[in-house]
This record gives C-alpha cells, sequence and structure tokens, in this order.
C-alpha cells in the first residue's frame, strides 16, 4: 500500500457514539539512575512537578518540557523497560535552529539540523515536518527536535 493518507476527523465518529476527551499526559522515560537523569532534565530548563519517593523501592521524578502539554516521568519501580530504550520522543518546536541552540546552551549535545522526506516530495522550500535534529540523555534514550511551522489539514480537534 502506499500513498499519503490524512485525517479529517470524522473517522474517529460513530453514529451515536460520544466522544470522551483523552490526552496524553506523561511517558514514561526509563532510566537506570535517577538523580543523574533529574539533573540532565533539569539543566535542559524542563519544569519539575514531582519528586516522589516512598521507601527505597519507588520514586517518581516528573518534569514538563516548556509549554508542553505533556510530561516526562522516570524513576524506580515504574517501568520494566531497560534504562535508554525509548526511541524517537518527539518534541514540536516551531523554530529548529533556536530549540537546538538553546539546549547546546544548556549542556545537551544536539546533533545538526538534517531533512527526511519521503520519495516524491515536492515541496523542498517547505520542511514542516521534515527538519529533524536528535539528542540523547545520559542513559542513551533518544529525543528529536521536529520543526512544525504549519500542521498538516486534521491535525487539530478544531479541524
Amino acid at each position: 500500500m502506499s500513498g499519503t493518507q490524512l485525517g479529517s476527523g470524522s473517522e474517529t465518529q460513530r453514529s451515536g457514539a460520544t466522544t470522551v476527551p483523552m490526552r496524553l499526559e506523561v511517558v514514561t522515560v526509563p532510566v537506570a539512575d535517577v538523580d543523574r537523569a533529574k539533573r540532565f532534565y533539569q539543566g535542559l530548563g524542563w519544569r519539575l512537578d514531582a519528586d516522589i519517593a516512598r521507601g527505597d523501592s519507588f520514586r517518581v521524578v516528573q518534569f514538563t518540557p516548556p509549554l508542553s502539554q505533556c510530561s516526562i516521568h522516570f524513576g524506580k519501580g515504574l517501568t520494566e523497560s531497560a534504562p535508554g530504550s525509548a526511541d524517537r520522543l518527539i518534541l514540536a518546536v516551531e523554530d529548529i535552529e533556536a530549540a537546538r541552540q538553546a539546549l547546546i546552551d544548556r549542556g545537551a549535545d544536539v546533533g545538526e539540523v538534517y531533512e527526511t522526506r519521503p520519495p516524491g516530495s515536492d515541496d523542498a522550500a517547505d520542511r514542516s515536518y521534515f527538519a529533524y535534529a536528535a539528542f540523547s540523555d545520559p542513559d542513551g534514550n533518544r529525543w528529536l527536535l521536529q520543526e512544525i511551522t504549519k500542521r498538516l489539514p486534521g491535525r487539530t480537534w478544531d479541524d
């Protein structure tokens, strides 16, 4: 199967069914050293929302990237995923060069901006959705900055 399918939002509606809001609130990032991860994300300037410990077997630390509606959390006793196994955690940004520089200024090792386009992409001037820059946390969880300057049709709930 080939081609591009853009959702119109109507696919989520069923006759007589009520749409219940479901917001992605938190993503778990598996880490080996909670304090090291806390220093890293705090160093990026992300908001510390919580650091809760219950005994020696449970701790949750939660951070939120600037102006994000979704947070991350990590800790002890949260997940069985291997530290560093999160891949393609995407941060949507309007200006990838400025976002990249801001992270570098805060100590992150961010790669150069690169573009990845599907075959046959015809508008080389518009790099919205196609420009990326990568970085990793100390455990190797991989993050991507993705430049999005113009949303595709159907990508907002009020379309």
